[in-house]
């Protein structure tokens, strides 16, 4: 068996991809790192989530301390981009710049990311970013009904299930639509 590090960020887009590379005959071990993910609190339900997964499937899972002042630090300037512009693609690189050092670190030559199962984030994108790291594998999880079997898989393990991508600027965003939208932000 291959061995290979999947970038994880969060427990729901896991599943189906974890199932695809165990299908595919990969050793894997869970990574999450997400320095993006804000506040702290939602980062730690996320990676309670991740390790019932890895609990679920058998598989190691790590974890590294967040930096979310330096993951600030590095996409400054972009705060007001749309999801899914360039703010989300700096922030690609960030997360899959430390999957690969991870990685290396653990002597394991091949990593990816579950960020392709999302239908909001455009798989393409991922791949030119990851295209950079020597070593990233470009797989599409969402493919063949991927994420709808996330989803499957998220109920059947009670996963939680997160609202929002996981910056403080989708967060911000998803409250203002929210608001427009009449709903209760506060419940």
């Amino acid at each position: 068996m291959e061995k290979l590090l999947l970038h994880c960020c969060c427990g729901p887009c896991s599943t189906a991809s974890v199932e695809q590379l165990i299908s595919l005959g990969y050793e894997i071990t869970l990574f999450f790192g997400n320095s993006n993910i804000f506040p702290a609190e939602e980062a730690d339900r996320r990676y309670e989530a991740l390790e019932r997964v890895a609990h679920h499937f058998g598989l190691p899972c790590i974890r590294t301390m967040q930096r979310h002042q330096q993951w600030l630090e590095a996409i400054k300037g972009l705060e007001a981009e749309p999801e899914g512009h360039r703010r989300c693609e700096k922030c690609f690189e960030w997360n899959l710049a430390e999957a690969k050092e991870i990685a290396t670190t653990l002597g394991i030559d091949k990593f990816t990311t579950t960020l392709t199962i999302s239908p909001h984030k455009r798989s393409a994108t991922i791949f030119s970013v990851g295209q950079s790291q020597e070593g990233f594998v470009a797989l599409d999880f969402k493919k063949k009904g991927g994420f709808y079997r996330s989803i499957e898989l998220s109920e059947v393990l009670n996963l939680y299930r997160q609202s929002y991508c996981g910056c403080e600027f989708s967060m911000s965003r998803l409250l203002k639509k929210q608001q427009a939208d009449g709903h209760d932000t506060h419940s």
